[in-house]
């Protein structure tokens, strides 16, 4: 009788036990699925620059929203010095950093900061612009961007008349006069952006609808480091001079917005925009309310939305479950080879924005305000 009274004691014990564990594993706010406290917990955030009004709506974005949750956030710009940049990581894991989310200037630049941090057991998540050549790098927040270079090409290929609105293809034969610009080499999107563009403008290049006088093709010749606008102007200066003369140029195939702002400043110059001779079309990308102020002059054709508001949640709730122990939600495990690995990758959606539709898509979402675009 006493053996097996102690038996049943020792087994209720071992229930007990049990049941509590299961219990310290389930989600809980402000706790980690190990049950520490992770509330209070330090989240470094470096963005590129301040020159774009695009990066510092996103660092407020991902800042206001970790702050909400309850962490403290380091948030850096770094003005495009890259040894700005490394300092900056640098000092947020000495000052102990459980994520870090970075959006780069160079992807390649900061190898041995971000494996400082992997042997430190800090996670790290690629912010738009995918770390490359380390395996230290453990998520990547960004949108389809082979995707945006195909709407950016797209959007060249309506406002010609070559597709309708529809993307179907027109009886226009053109030929049309286009050149073509892509983003900085050390950012690893502006591949994706340009190849996605120049796979969907091929047929047309390949049957002569579209010429490129200059017959610069190339990602490395046609690339601005950067993103720099004015590097882009005096390029397309270059362009206006070298190969156009009494041609008319009717397209540019830009992939950012302040590139388009150089390139439309250079257009002016020569006389596109006055009397008679109307704008080419020119495309951008990330819907900066100087170029959709610029779409509805008739200016710039097109830009491409990209909600920085949801990638910035994207971020967080990535930041937020790594603190907390659990796995992150991604819709892409195969494209994003980074050199070293491939890096798991939740990717959202764009849209292209025209005269036709920028007031339904950015002013009555609230993602800018009448007064913004005045």
């Amino acid at each position: 009788m006493q053996r097996s009274r102690v038996t049943r004691i020792i087994a209720g014990l071992t229930l007990v036990t049990a049941l509590a564990a299961c219990g310290s594993s389930e989600k809980t706010g402000g706790t980690s699925s190990s049950g520490g406290d992770v509330e209070g917990s330090l989240v470094g955030v470096t963005m590129p620059t301040k020159s774009s009004q695009r990066w510092i709506d996103d660092g407020d974005n991902v800042k206001a929203a970790l702050e909400k949750l309850g962490y403290k956030v380091s948030l850096e710009y770094a003005e495009d010095q890259i040894p700005t940049q490394v300092n900056q990581i640098e000092n947020q894991i000495a000052q102990g950093a459980k994520v870090l989310i970075v959006a780069a200037i160079d992807g390649t630049a900061l190898t041995s900061q971000l494996e400082s941090a992997k042997e430190q057991g800090i996670k790290v998540i690629a912010y738009d612009r995918l770390l490359r050549d380390t395996e230290a790098v453990d998520y990547y927040a960004s949108f389809d961007n082979y995707k945006v270079g195909v709407q950016q090409a797209t959007s060249l290929l309506t406002g010609l008349g070559l597709v309708d609105a529809d993307g179907k293809e027109t009886d226009e034969k053109g030929p049309f006069n286009v050149e073509l610009f892509a983003g900085s080499p050390d950012d690893n999107n502006a591949t994706f952006f340009f190849n996605g563009a120049m796979d969907t403008l091929k047929p047309y290049l390949d049957d002569g609808r579209l010429v490129v006088k200059s017959k610069e093709t190339e990602f490395k010749t046609v690339a601005i480091l950067r993103w720099d606008p004015a590097t882009a102007q005096k390029r397309m200066e270059d362009l206006i001079t070298k190969s156009y003369g009494d041609a008319k140029i009717d397209g540019v195939l830009s992939p950012y917005d302040g590139i388009s702002i150089g390139i439309l400043s250079a257009l002016k110059s020569a006389g596109y925009g006055t009397g008679d001779q109307d704008y080419p079309i020119v495309t951008g990308q990330d819907a900066e309310a100087a170029s959709v102020k610029s779409i509805a002059a008739d200016e710039q054709y097109s830009t491409i939305f990209k909600d920085t508001r949801k990638l910035a949640d994207v971020a967080v709730t990535m930041a937020d479950d790594l603190l907390k122990g659990e796995t992150p939600e991604v819709n892409n495990t195969e494209d994003y080879d980074n050199g070293k690995k491939v890096v798991p990758s939740q990717l959202l959606e764009s849209q292209i924005i025209t005269k036709d539709n920028y007031q339904e898509v950015l002013v009555d979402s609230g993602y800018y305000s009448e007064d913004d675009l005045k």
